[in-house]
């Protein structure tokens, strides 16, 4: 039998708060509706009575939100809760959160009250919340780090005054999985009437526990857990929805929960939180991460080509990813270069696909990833069918505003010969094309130079395009390096080679072309 586990998603509360983050009440109303096709089933909306921004945040949110319950928080003050239920009046499901802190830490230095009166003042604020609203949250802050005893007497209190929900935090990520599972069972066996409340788990991530610490409060008997997008929040940052969500998806065999989450939302969602709040998702982010489902390592490519499984436990469709990432980097095998070839259509001989992979490694070690953008362009070089009379075997130079342009080249010859010549020019592309010229010795007129990045960054393929005349015949040359002169100079060799394969030896008289 599975238990169902409510998810309080506090994004546009808690999550908020994280330096740096801010929403305006639109951006708020979008996310909430997100949220509402994630499947969320409680939205904390805003803190009404902290600004007339959060008041209407929640007002707007209430208005679009109509199958998740839509939550607002106050502190266990009247005018505060009196905030909160008018902001919350247009909701189809209304719950005021409030509370106070339970530790000696909160009570001595923060509310500068005893046990008892913090407890009457938690028990009346549950009362007068109760006049406007029928589900009611109470937060006891600080859980973590309060004496047992008078956590299961307050909690035990505010029930009897109309509590339908018990907030059970570690406020300040202290405690440890082992810990934070015991302080749930603890509560859930010594308080008398706890089987009339819902038990909910708010954890902090100060150190990085608090996914883990949510789900030990799961098996212990909570049944709401308190989460974010992408583990936003104060400090460190919340329990991250994406992750507590899918360890009990994944692992279901060991925690026996359901959730009503839509877990193909997850993606969307995360996206458009990082977007709107400006806080980017790391790359290597459980779930969510742009590496969460990619492969560099040839090992792991080989592996999971053959079966998703053997390393990767979560379909990336499962989270609204429609597919895992091979990345091919220097690590890369040929299984996983053939794979994302054949992906973009392509299909080579054993010895075809040799000369491409060949290149690929070379490309490989010179720039981190290697793109799709990259491997076509490597294609279009390496398969080109034109007799290949000379081929670049080193190209060097050297430029500057006190340097004359200045190149070498050195050329392999069909018959084996090797050539070597340099020149000047006007620039070190122009040096390039006059030194080839003066091996190659064929009569030509440079049209056309353009030269473009095939992919991003500053490590990107440049692409260079080019096309020479002789007489009324033009012809095409095209090569992509990570350096701009090697591929010009293969770009020219190309056209070259083109033209030479279609005039006879002694037509082979000189000119210059320029660029």
């Amino acid at each position: 039998m599975t238990t169902r586990i409510y998810i309080f998603d506090t994004t546009l509360r808690d999550g908020e708060q994280s330096p740096g983050a801010s929403l305006n009440v639109a951006e708020k109303v979008e996310i909430a509706r997100q949220l509402e096709r994630l499947g969320v089933d409680i939205i904390e909306a805003g803190f009404p009575i902290s600004s007339p921004g959060d008041f209407q945040a929640v007002q707007e949110v209430c208005k679009v939100v109509r199958n998740a319950t839509v939550c607002g928080l106050t502190r266990a003050v009247t005018k505060d809760i009196d905030a909160a239920a008018e902001a919350l009046k247009g909701a189809a499901h209304a719950r005021i959160h409030t509370g106070l802190g339970v530790s000696d830490s909160h009570l001595q230095y923060k509310l500068k009250m005893t046990r008892e009166q913090a407890m009457e003042r938690g028990v009346e604020a549950v009362k007068y919340a109760r006049r406007f609203v029928d589900d009611v949250e109470y937060f006891l802050e600080d859980s973590g780090r309060a004496d047992p005893e008078y956590l299961c007497r307050v909690i035990e209190a505010v029930i009897k005054a109309g509590a339908t929900v018990i907030n059970i935090p570690d406020t300040t990520g202290y405690m440890t999985p082992g810990e934070y599972g015991d302080r749930i069972r603890y509560v859930m066996e010594h308080v008398p009437n706890i089987g009339q409340a819902v038990v909910s788990v708010h954890c902090h991530d100060d150190l990085g526990l608090a996914v883990a610490n949510s789900l030990a409060g799961v098996m212990n008997g909570a049944r709401q857990v308190e989460c974010t997008v992408n583990g936003i929040g104060e400090r460190a940052g919340n329990t991250s929805l994406e992750e507590v969500v899918m360890a009990m998806k994944v692992r279901n065999d060991v925690f026996a929960t359901e959730t009503g989450i839509v877990t193909e939302e997850i993606y969307k969602t995360s996206r458009m939180v990082s977007s709107m709040t400006g806080l980017l998702v790391q790359p290597n982010k459980a779930i969510v991460g742009a590496n969460a489902f990619a492969h560099s390592s040839g090992i792991h490519q080989d592996g999971v080509l053959k079966e998703r499984s053997t390393y990767e436990i979560i379909d990336p469709r499962s989270v609204g990813i429609l597919e895992s990432k091979i990345i091919l980097t220097a690590r890369s095998g040929r299984h996983g270069v053939r794979h994302r070839l054949q992906e973009l259509g392509y299909s080579f001989t054993e010895d075809q696909f040799e000369k491409v992979y060949e290149r690929f490694l070379e490309l490989a070690d010179k720039k981190k990833t290697v793109y799709d953008e990259d491997l076509e362009a490597l294609v279009a070089e390496a398969t080109s069918a034109v007799r290949q009379t000379y081929e670049l075997l080193h190209v060097q130079a050297v430029a500057g505003d006190h340097n004359i342009p200045t190149a070498t080249v050195q050329l392999r010859k069909s018959d084996g010969q090797i050539l070597v010549d340099s020149a000047h020019g006007t620039g070190p592309v122009d040096a390039v094309y006059r030194a080839v010229n003066r091996i190659v010795n064929v009569e030509n007129n440079l049209i056309e130079f353009s030269i473009q990045a095939v992919t991003e960054g500053i490590d990107a393929l440049a692409e260079v395009t080019i096309r020479i005349q002789q007489g009324n015949d033009v012809y095409n040359g095209r090569s992509a390096n990570s350096d701009i002169i090697v591929a010009s100079a293969k770009a020219y060799l190309q056209a070259l080679n083109k033209l030479l394969d279609r005039v006879t030896p002694s037509a082979h008289t000189s000119t210059l072309a320029h660029v």
